[in-house]
């Protein structure tokens, strides 16, 4: 990846979106970028945390896994997103496990002396805090549906949230652009598989979820937004 790609990535992550080519320059001075090809690890669970991650390219899975080999996906990331976000204010290992889904183009920056262009730029904690406050909101709606809905409900959620986070807009409808399993939903919010395949099959037959010809999801989010005020 050239320096120009770099910069060109950089400057449209939320937290750097905003500077200057002389402010994003010590940055990019301390980015590396990396080729990683389709299921390959970027890291494991409890390596060492001392880098994050930019997508200039590709997808990218991030989930746990348990003592019993169990695992619990939390995400697939895309272009422009970084991983982990709490790797600038946490020491220790990496809390999940990083996972190429389609082959990705990294840019990596070494947390450390991140921390020290954190320091000379004030203005980049206040983005990046935000950034972290937009998270920590979308770990409370988590945790509100699963206290506060029944199992339908929760994977009616879980749908209309997966439109923000890993769709895009077709005519009316919201295309998932990530070909999720069904134990990949049930574990995204720690159901069964049976379950979430019942949900699909009651949605499709209302006309609120489909799939094209391909296996993609196709949501009428609107319309199944007020299913759960029914």
């Amino acid at each position: 990846m050239k320096c120009e790609d770099i910069v060109k990535r950089l400057s449209i992550v939320p937290i750097f979106k905003e500077l200057s080519a002389k402010e994003l320059d010590p940055i990019v001075k301390i980015a590396q970028a990396r080729f990683y090809k389709d299921r390959m690890y970027v890291f494991m669970q409890d390596d060492p945390l001392d880098r994050v991650f930019f997508i200039h390219s590709g997808k990218i899975k991030i989930y746990k896994s348990d003592l019993t080999g169990k695992e619990q996906l939390i995400s697939v990331l895309g272009p422009g997103e970084m991983f982990p976000h709490a790797g600038f204010f946490r020491k220790g290992k990496y809390p999940a496990y990083a996972e190429v889904l389609e082959d990705a183009e990294l840019i990596i920056i070494p947390i450390d002396r991140f921390e020290k262009i954190l320091i000379s730029y004030p203005e980049l904690c206040i983005k990046l805090f935000k950034v972290l406050g937009e998270k920590i909101v979308d770990l409370q709606g988590r945790l509100e549906a699963q206290v506060l809905h029944n199992t339908y409900e929760q994977i009616i959620l879980l749908l209309v949230r997966l439109c923000k986070s890993n769709g895009e807009k077709v005519g009316g409808l919201y295309k998932l652009t990530t070909q999720f399993t069904n134990r990949e939903l049930a574990n995204m919010i720690g159901t069964s598989r049976e379950s979430v395949s019942r949900t699909i099959t009651q949605v499709k037959k209302k006309s609120l979820v489909s799939q094209d010809e391909n296996g993609f999801y196709l949501i009428n989010r609107e319309a199944l937004e007020q299913e759960l005020f029914y």
